[in-house]
């Protein structure tokens, strides 16, 4: 089988990912844990790597950071049960879901769709892919995050609503999986605003980590 699954940023098709997935952030917010996975998507063009800058979106004046465990899928799967779902998983990666929350709070009081304040270029940092085999415990891996060197997220996917093998499963009822494609599983409780001058870092256990700059729209 090929791999070009690894090769995620360029040969994958789509970015899916679910919110509202730690019992700490619903917990924190005071809402009652989703009955099912909610899912959103985001474009591929949202992807930057180190080297390159978060950039607030144009007129956003309210951007939140999100640390989340990212699933790279290896092959196409559909309709798939959650004990087939670990076999279709290709490896994993760090990722950062931004957030434009003044968008997307005005977004869910105006009953809009969520395509802005969650797709725009830069709003999906990723590390580089880590190796199934590196983390044979997905299910258990601390998940952490600062803004200027203070700790704002630090938690783990041992907390999640829905799990990795029944996320997978819930998605490919309704939508095709493809090789390359990445599922964001949610982000913990401590989700905050940055703006334009601050660094966040953020770490997968012991196993990876990244750095990010935050500028201000031109």
């Amino acid at each position: 089988m090929s791999d070009d699954y690894k090769n995620f940023r360029e040969n994958g098709k789509k970015i899916i990912a679910v919110c509202r997935n730690y019992n700490g952030l619903t917990a924190a917010q005071g809402i009652q844990n989703p009955e099912k996975p909610i899912l959103f998507i985001k474009p591929t063009t949202a992807y930057i790597s180190e080297g390159q800058k978060i950039k607030v979106p144009l007129g956003s004046k309210l951007l939140y950071h999100e640390v989340e465990l990212g699933i790279v899928i290896r092959k196409r799967c559909s309709n798939i049960s959650p004990p087939e779902a670990d076999d279709y998983i290709g490896g994993f990666l760090l990722a950062l879901d931004m957030t434009a929350k003044d968008f997307h709070i005005e977004a869910k009081e105006k009953s809009r769709p969520w395509s802005l304040c969650k797709g725009f270029d830069t709003s999906c940092p990723v590390s580089s892919f880590i190796d199934k085999d590196t983390i044979p415990n997905y299910s258990d891996i601390r998940l952490w995050l600062k803004v200027d060197g203070v700790m704002m997220q630090d938690s783990s996917t041992s907390d999640m609503i829905f799990s990795v093998p029944e996320v997978i499963s819930y998605i490919t009822k309704y939508f095709t999986l493809e090789a390359g494609d990445v599922i964001l599983t949610g982000t913990p409780a401590g989700s905050g605003p940055v703006r334009g001058g601050q660094i966040i870092e953020c770490g997968l256990g012991d196993v990876m980590s990244m750095t990010f700059s935050v500028i201000d729209a031109n």
